[in-house]
């Protein structure tokens, strides 16, 4: 379903599970990085009213989001500390160049933001399959449905605004370079690592 080319190497969630302090604070920033997209979509797109409305919701799920990791590293009396760099999403957005039209550009955005959703979304259904925690895993279960419809809503106005040939020829473009992305990645504790 999620078209990903590369699937996560199952080990990965027991290098989680070894690492989920770790795990939690870069989750509790991607939350975070991911309300900001979406504020950032309003920002620079407010011609599209569909989008701003979506965008605005999203903010606050995303949020609520951060609010539930954040509450959960409470719980276990981790810092949330500072935020760490996401090599991942750092990589993945040098793939479209830069400029072109503001559809263009949209596009590129709303693709990038669905592909990261999509892969949040992956990674999260193996916490919810293989953590040994019961509340972790039924917590990852529920965010994992969110990541899907994240991913989903984000490919949907990238086909709404832009011609959906060419949005489906950067979407399977920009699947492959993520690929090699993450075939590229020696172990790590992030959401999006190795």
């Amino acid at each position: 379903m999620l078209g990903l080319k590369l699937p996560t190497d199952p080990r990965w969630a027991n290098i989680a599970e070894k690492n989920i302090d770790e795990i939690l604070i870069d989750h509790a920033y991607c939350e975070q990085k991911a309300a900001s997209t979406a504020i950032s979509l309003i920002v620079s797109f407010p011609e599209y009213t569909e989008l701003v409305t979506a965008m605005t919701e999203l903010v606050q799920e995303e949020m609520s989001h951060f609010k539930m990791v954040h509450d959960l590293l409470k719980e276990k009396n981790i810092p949330l500390g500072r935020d760490r760099k996401d090599n991942y999403v750092a990589k993945l957005v040098t793939f479209f160049p830069k400029g072109g039209s503001r559809q263009t550009q949209l596009a590129h955005r709303l693709l990038y933001a669905a592909l990261i959703e999509a892969r949040s979304c992956e990674r999260f259904r193996l916490l919810s399959e293989e953590l040994n925690d019961e509340k972790l895993r039924r917590f990852y279960r529920k965010l994992m449905i969110s990541e899907a419809n994240h991913y989903t809503m984000f490919l949907k106005f990238a086909r709404q605004y832009h011609d959906v040939e060419e949005v489906n020829q950067k979407w399977s473009d920009l699947l492959d370079y993520e690929g090699k992305i993450l075939a590229s990645f020696q172990e790590g504790t992030s959401v999006h690592g190795w």
